[in-house]
């Protein structure tokens, strides 16, 4: 009886791995009729949910049921906030929209974080997608996998929960903490000395008498 089990299980595993393996090829082969390798096509709607699907299947489904064990403070909100403006917010946007240059020109675009389709996502989900990345997607893998209370990546998982409802104030405070290029450096560091240079020479003027 319990040998009869193992081979219905091995057997119900090989048909979902050859369903989704299956479907990539179908994916696969539809992507090069439609545009190549070119990354500028719009994913359709239903190249979209396919994804979607296949990449909830992949998640192991003892990760997908773990909830997070790091309680939701505000320093914890707050190092999650850090975290995705140092490193999310060049795709993702500070705001989570994915309205960014580099969000817009990968394939697939990178999602609206604050959108139900996210959100639905279970804890477990979104930290494995965090650790791990998303094959074939610019999605990188950020940790090491290890679910540990102490990983910033549950962090971030409370963070995301709190994009849909993100202030204002947070949004001006993310883009000091936005990584900048060496042009934008460069310029910051010239109107910094611009800016100091016209304080030192209007200084004596404020001593003239009348």
């Amino acid at each position: 009886m319990r040998g009869s089990r193992r081979r219905h299980g091995f057997v119900a595993g090989l048909v979902a791995g050859f369903g989704i393996a299956g479907a990539v090829a179908m994916g696969g082969g539809y992507l090069v009729l439609r545009g190549g390798i070119s990354a500028r096509p719009e994913p359709s709607r239903i190249e979209a949910d396919i994804a979607r699907r296949v990449r909830h299947a992949l998640v192991p489904r003892q990760v997908r049921a773990i909830e997070n064990p790091v309680p939701l403070t505000g320093e914890v909100l707050r190092t999650g906030l850090e975290h995705w403006a140092d490193h999310c917010a060049p795709c993702h946007g500070n705001d989570g929209r994915g309205d960014t240059t580099i969000g817009q020109g990968t394939y697939p675009r990178a999602p609206d974080m604050r959108s139900p389709a996210t959100q639905r996502l279970s804890d477990g989900e979104l930290f494995y997608l965090i650790e791990n990345g998303v094959r074939f997607t610019a999605m990188p893998a950020w940790g090491t996998g290890d679910p540990a209370p102490t990983s910033e990546s549950w962090h971030l998982v409370h963070f995301i929960r709190h994009l849909p409802s993100i202030g204002p104030d947070d949004l001006v405070e993310m883009e000091r903490m936005n990584p900048r290029t060496s042009a934008e450096c460069k310029d910051e560091e010239e109107t910094r000395r611009f800016l100091e240079g016209d304080a030192r020479a209007a200084a004596p003027l404020e001593h003239q008498s009348p």
